[in-house]
């Protein structure tokens, strides 16, 4: 399906920041590996790829407000729309050389998800997603989540909280009891690729606590429109304000959150 006008904006500014991040991952490895020096480089790389973003959106639309990861929220006069922004999501697999980080960008309207893009530069896929419109990748194959039914069968993503974060006990009760009644469990280290990842049925379900409105927004319209449920840990549609999700179609869905209920 031809992308909307909406859809080309939001894909101009992914594409466009993108170049600019594959550029800087092409340096990564020749930077010496030290807290300071790498730690710098990727916020410079981060900072200006949601520059490029604010630029091409603001040029669009002006008016709008903002979510973004570094700027953090600015309004606009335009109070019905926000632009939800995660300019570089997978910091540490960019930093260690591994090509799994994304863009994500999300359009909010009178407080629900209506349009998203998430777009890995490296692989060169971008999904993208608008309210009643479908999901796509690279604007051409329709996205459809997995059709699998039993837990037993399904391949499950998460994010593991590393050092510096809460929720390791949490962890440690909800993994054990995934690992036993699912395929396997997988850690990208990106959430906005982990839910494409599950929009385009390559990953069955999907759960993680911790995380930021822009880690997910541009998700949550991808996997719906891909036919799959999003839901707070509590089934509610809360995520963007309780930093808790989970995706998956309605069965293996309906399995997370009973499980992790249990937990």
């Amino acid at each position: 399906m031809p992308a909307s006008a909406l859809l080309t904006v939001m894909t101009n500014a992914a594409r466009k920041a993108g170049r600019g991040l594959a550029r800087d991952f092409g340096e990564v490895e020749n930077l010496q590996v030290s807290v300071k020096g790498p730690g710098d480089f990727v916020s410079a790389a981060d900072h200006k790829a949601e520059d490029t973003i604010y630029a091409e959106l603001s040029k669009a639309r002006p008016g709008y407000c903002y979510l973004m990861e570094e700027r953090g929220l600015i309004e606009g006069p335009d109070k019905s729309h926000r632009w939800i922004v995660d300019p570089l999501d997978g910091t540490t697999n960019f930093l260690h050389g591994i090509p799994l980080f994304c863009i994500s960008i999300g359009l909010e309207r009178d407080g629900e998800m209506i349009a998203g893009v998430i777009y890995n530069p490296i692989m060169d896929e971008l999904f993208s997603a608008e309210k009643g419109r479908g999901a796509y990748l690279n604007d051409r194959r329709r996205l459809r989540v997995a059709a699998r039914k039993d837990l037993s069968n399904a391949v499950i993503t998460t994010g593991i909280p590393h050092r510096g974060r809460s929720g390791h006990d949490l962890f440690l009760r909800e993994c054990p009891q995934v690992m036993r009644e699912s395929s396997g469990v997988r850690r990208t280290g990106t959430a906005a690729l982990d839910m494409a990842w599950v929009a385009a049925g390559r990953f069955d379900g999907y759960w993680e606590h911790g995380i930021k409105a822009w880690d997910m927004a541009a998700g949550v319209v991808i996997v719906r429109e891909a036919g799959g449920f999003v839901s707070d840990a509590e089934g509610g549609n809360e995520m963007l304000d309780k930093g808790s999700v989970i995706a998956g179609n309605p069965h293996i869905h309906k399995g997370l959150v009973k499980i992790l209920a249990d937990a």
